[in-house]
């Protein structure tokens, strides 16, 4: 199995200057939401709007998640460490789902608060055109704020400044509700304030559920779509030395993945040259996806999906030299043995020095006798004897 010594390949000073842009486009919407915020609260206190001043309630949380995204993207810019070898990237994923909770817990409150008021349409006070004008301009800047949130979100990778760019259109849409509600109501239909403000909870609630799923869905290692694994299968398969390929898990870590693969690579080579062909592997995949923190590449000999391959009853080296000291006997001892467990069974290389095998027992001869000696061992299924000319 090969792993990189190296760090992973996002750097630390990128990390940092992403989390500082990240930052920087957060303190810009906490700005905005404050200033909606006052406004849409002041007014639809003052013009007697449910809708107005349930939006505006929201518009409060939307603070709140930007103080949350500050707080993640200042601590998952963090390096890896022995107690978080992969990273704190993982800290915006918290994030999205803490945001997620929140909105669904809000969007539940205000429509059972609307629900409620519907109940007791004799006590409304008729909503004021204040309420109306405030409601049009808050569907104006949410919605350039939310235009503003996407594009940093899609140029940072950050899934959690996206799921923030969400929240901002949910503000939106639902502020254009409760404008065609206080509409309504200024026409003398004063029941659809609150119908409106019911409707923007339900929305709000609906994007609360669809943001804690999709940051569930990564806290339980669900896998990239399979386009992206193609991609990468490919990249792994188009290595030199790579003969085949499975067992290929992918993860998402925030913004970006962490792939683990096992090759298959030829069983006679060393095991430096199937380490330096796993190193390469690894390496296009990196350099080809730039999403992809790390990868975790498992060397096979063999493809181990196969019945007998990888059968863990054989014996191990230390049994096998003991089983092999009767066979080589009358041998030149050996300069070394390599072992090849393939097939379900094991072949053994012995290397001897080549001026001893001249000088006593001829290769053929030897060959022969260790063939008739090797006849119907129960795990040893074939011995190649090598005469060693060079050091």
């Amino acid at each position: 199995m090969a792993q990189s010594d190296q760090q992973p390949a996002t750097a630390p000073t990128a990390s940092t200057t992403r989390a500082r842009e990240m930052q920087r486009v957060t303190w810009a919407s906490v700005a905005v939401n404050l200033l909606i915020t006052v406004v849409q609260l002041v007014i639809g206190w003052i013009g007697h709007s449910q809708s107005l001043i349930a939006h505006g309630l929201h518009s409060f949380s939307d603070m709140l998640s930007d103080f949350l995204v500050i707080y993640a993207t200042r601590h998952s810019a963090n390096p890896a460490d022995e107690a978080h070898p992969y990273g704190h990237a993982r800290i915006e994923t918290a994030a999205t789902l803490t945001l997620g909770v929140t909105l669904a817990l809000i969007g539940g409150g205000i429509l059972w608060d609307s629900a409620l008021r519907l109940q007791n349409l004799d006590t409304l006070q008729t909503a004021e055109i204040s309420a109306f004008w405030a409601a049009v301009a808050t569907v104006v800047v949410k919605e350039g704020l939310y235009h503003y949130l996407k594009a940093a979100g899609q140029r940072l990778r950050s899934q959690l400044l996206l799921a923030n760019a969400l929240h901002t259109r949910a503000d939106s849409i639902s502020a254009l509700v409760v404008v065609v509600g206080i509409g309504g109501a200024l026409l003398g239909w004063g029941f659809l304030d609150l119908v409106a403000a019911a409707l923007m909870g339900l929305l709000i609630l609906r994007m609360g559920v669809e943001l804690s799923w999709g940051a569930i869905k990564e806290l339980i290692d669900t896998g990239l779509d399979e386009a992206s694994v193609a991609a990468i299968r490919q990249s792994l398969l188009l290595t030199p030395g790579v003969l085949g390929l499975h067992d290929v898990r992918t993860r998402r870590m925030a913004h970006q993945a962490l792939v683990d693969a096992h090759i298959l690579v030829d069983s006679r080579i060393s095991v430096s040259e199937g380490h330096r062909i796993a190193e390469a592997a690894r390496a296009c995949v990196l350099r080809e996806h730039p999403d992809v923190l790390d990868v975790l590449v498992h060397i096979d000999p063999e493809n181990d999906e196969q019945p007998l391959a990888g059968r863990a009853d054989l014996p191990d080296r230390a049994a096998v030299l003991a089983a092999l000291a009767p066979l080589l006997a009358g041998l030149p001892e050996p300069k070394r043995i390599v072992l090849h467990y393939l097939g379900g069974g094991i072949e053994v290389e012995v290397f001897v020095d080549y001026a001893r095998m001249v000088g006593g027992l001829a290769l053929a001869q030897a060959e022969a006798l260790l063939a008739e000696r090797l006849a119907g061992h129960p795990a040893i299924r074939s011995i190649h004897l090598n005469a060693c000319i060079a050091p």
